[in-house]
């Protein structure tokens, strides 16, 4: 080692040694609110009083289980760890078609919750709707299971039968279901002359493959020399949440439709374009507490620009871009990496879209068939929710009876 040399690592030791002391001093004198590892500490001693003060030698596996699904539920709804036996089965059944029940699922206080049951499938024939709570799957409980392993407990081959337990809002005890999985199809738009003027065009769901059904509704209506148009999002729950941007430059002729944006996700701006508009008449939308992901960005983007009057309930809260992170030892984290935000800056995902006529929807009911204790309730004798969207498009507008305005998943589940 020559002179040079020797004097060169010298000094570059001695400067790293001053900056990890200066960094040191800036930790210890951070606020604790602000230091993650004074909430490591925090954590790693309860774990440690787990372990050694509970009544009886704890399961340390479930412990650290339970703690990393609370943790991930406590930011991210949707988020869920796989261990490396189960991000493998995750992988395979990403790797071709299977058959379920039709459930969109979230994860509330713990438990998988129910988001909406698509239409026409076994658990819509179920009579399962949002807000019902799955107990358990399978005979597996729930409770702290990852949302995406209860997703794949759903899957099989068609035919074959899955056992679920189902909370519901009114019924004190758990009760039993049996499925039949199939290859669900997701619905078709489906376009009702209402008057010689008005098209009433149902979205049951949505997907880049019903784009395109999507658009044909919008042109019939166009071809048919309707004046106005009703488009109804009820319980409309598929779809990646960029499509509704995509959809909402189908109306929208100038201004910015929204955005998305992460930590590590760059900000994405969605301008309108004026030579995708398909429609340029009155619009009125509809929505309830099912209507999530594309279809509440698309409600979002019409709304937020006064492009269109919304009548119903507060949609769900799903709009965001998630992603799976491997580990080092072969599991993963699937997360949300971005969200969606409309103009005001406020995350779709954290804040659902409130209607501007705020209205309850008495179609969408709690479920009380089988519970002799319940009286059945009684079958609406009108859609008060079109009845509402036919006066508005037509400008024939009164004030809304807002009985529960901000109707969400949360309300739901608290009746329960």
């Amino acid at each position: 080692m020559n002179r040079r040399f020797r004097v060169f690592f010298v000094s570059g030791s001695l400067a790293l040694t001053i900056l990890l002391l200066v960094g040191v001093k800036m930790g210890r004198t951070a606020p604790a609110e602000d230091d993650p590892y004074s909430h490591f500490r925090v954590f790693s001693e309860v774990v440690t009083r787990i372990k050694s003060d509970y009544v009886e030698e704890p399961n340390m596996k479930n412990v650290t289980l339970g703690a990393l699904n609370g943790l991930l539920e406590s930011v991210d709804p949707y988020a869920s760890y796989l261990n490396a036996e189960q991000y493998k089965l995750y992988q395979q059944s990403r790797s071709g078609p299977q058959a379920n029940v039709g459930l969109v699922l979230t994860r509330r206080f713990g438990y998988v919750a129910v988001v909406d049951a698509i239409e026409g499938s076994p658990a819509a024939q179920a009579g399962l709707n949002t807000g019902d709570v799955l107990e358990s799957i399978k005979g597996i409980g729930t409770r702290d299971m990852p949302l995406a392993f209860a997703e794949m407990l759903l899957l099989g081959a068609p035919g074959t039968e899955v056992e679920i337990q189902v909370l519901r809002a009114r019924k004190p005890e758990p009760e039993k279901l049996t499925l039949k999985r199939a290859e669900v199809k997701l619905p078709a738009p489906v376009l009702n002359i209402l008057d010689n003027d008005t098209i009433h065009l149902t979205v049951p769901a949505l997907d880049a493959t019903l784009a395109d059904s999507f658009r044909k509704g919008i042109t019939a209506a166009n071809d048919k020399r309707a004046r106005r148009l009703i488009v109804d999002l009820r319980n409309c729950s598929t779809g990646e949440a960029a499509l509704g941007l995509e959809l909402a430059k189908h109306f929208v002729e100038n201004g910015k439709l929204g955005y998305v944006e992460g930590q590590r996700v760059a900000r994405q701006d969605f301008a309108a374009d004026p030579a995708k508009v398909l429609w340029k008449g009155p619009l009125a939308v509809i929505t309830n507490r099912g209507t999530a992901g594309a279809a509440e960005v698309l409600v979002s983007a019409l709304l937020e620009n006064k492009r269109a009057d919304v009548i119903g309930e507060r949609t769900f809260g799903m709009a965001s871009q998630r992603r799976a992170l491997t580990l080092d030892d072969g599991s993963a984290v699937l997360l949300s990496v971005a969200k969606f935000y409309n103009n005001a800056g406020k995350a779709i995902q954290d804040n659902g879209v409130v209607p501007n006529y705020p209205l309850v929807d008495a179609t969408a009911g709690e479920d009380t068939e089988g519970d002799p204790s319940v009286p059945a309730p009684e079958a609406p004798k009108e859609d008060t929710l079109l009845k509402k969207a036919i006066e508005v498009v037509n400008g024939t507008k009164t004030v809304a009876a807002n009985t529960d305005a901000g109707l969400n998943f949360d309300a739901a589940v608290r009746r329960w």
